[in-house]
């Protein structure tokens, strides 16, 4: 592993099936290897989200991890202009699409580090790199921007 996961990513996926907790992982520790520079922003509100990008901002994202009770998303904010050939890209919105994995096989099917790739070359411009750190963006408990999520 390249990056070890950060200790409070660990702890906020302690509220999940083991199960799916390491497939989040997993598709992490991919990510990484695909984009070993690219900044990681920790957030952890009514799900645990990862997003990857090289800038920090959320505009500049190539791709994201979302938790859910029985899967875990491989999410693209710029899912709908990539190209999908194994058509496995779900989502009607405008702009994003995702892959859902429900097991470990799903992960290390090939294709997943090309929709990766893809969405790095959508993203940012070539050669662009990131700091290579990861962050909690978790909104610190009471504050008035975390009373306005949870109502």
């Amino acid at each position: 592993m390249q990056r070890p996961p950060d200790p409070q990513l660990l702890g906020f996926l302690e509220g999940y099936d083991p199960h799916i907790a390491d497939l989040a992982l997993a598709l992490r520790e991919i990510i990484l290897e695909e984009a070993p520079d690219a900044s990681e922003s920790i957030y952890q509100v009514y799900t645990v989200a990862i997003w990857f990008g090289f800038s920090g901002k959320m505009k500049d994202m190539f791709c994201y991890i979302t938790t859910n009770a029985g899967h875990v998303n491989l999410g693209f904010p710029r899912g709908a202009a990539l190209p999908d050939p194994n058509r496995v890209l779900e989502g009607g919105g405008k702009t994003m699409r995702h892959i859902k994995f429900r097991n470990r096989r799903d992960v290390e099917r090939a294709f997943v580090r090309r929709y990766i790739q893809a969405a790095m070359e959508e993203a940012a411009a070539s050669g662009a790199r990131g700091t290579g750190r990861s962050e909690i963006k978790t909104p610190v408990k009471n504050s008035p921007k975390r009373r306005r999520m949870v109502k």
